[in-house]
């Protein structure tokens, strides 16, 4: 697969940067074939993203939110499969990342693993001022006037 570059218009326009670095971002997902992943929604604001990471533990596996993107990354120490002698390798244990990007107000609420598997739950926390309400609507308030002649 031929890979894109955008560097030459990262250095001949301006403020067009994040634009260029999503374009990047795109590219680079078709990259994205290990570990393989589910994304699924668990709730109307709830969501898990688990990823096979067979071989890994948790010590191996670092997770980072930052600016709307959740990054997942894992490696194995070195010289740990120096003292194995494998007659078939199927399970790759090979360093990875990856990257996905977040909605506005999605946040991590946990993560765990087990069984080879990494759950990250994720959560879309609105702000108070952003969540929808009901305006109260108020009548005038009627006045009758007594209208009787002298």
């Amino acid at each position: 697969m031929q890979r894109l570059d955008f560097s030459p218009f990262y250095r001949s326009t301006v403020g067009f940067d994040r634009l260029f670095s999503r374009l990047d971002n795109l590219v680079a997902e078709d990259a994205k074939t290990y570990p393989p992943y589910n994304i699924e929604r668990t709730g109307e604001d709830t969501y898990r993203v688990t990823i096979a990471v067979a071989g890994f533990s948790s010590g191996d596996i670092a997770i980072e939110t930052k600016e709307n993107s959740l990054q997942v990354k894992g490696s194995r120490a070195s010289g740990a499969d120096d003292k194995r002698e494998f007659l078939h390798r199927g399970i790759a244990e090979r360093a990875f990342e990856l990257r996905f990007q977040l909605a506005e107000h999605v946040e991590v609420s946990g993560a765990s693993l087990e069984n080879g598997l990494l759950h990250i739950d994720l959560k879309r926390e609105l702000p108070e001022s952003k969540r929808p309400r009901q305006i109260e609507i108020a009548s005038a308030p009627q006045t009758i006037e007594d209208k009787t002649v002298n």
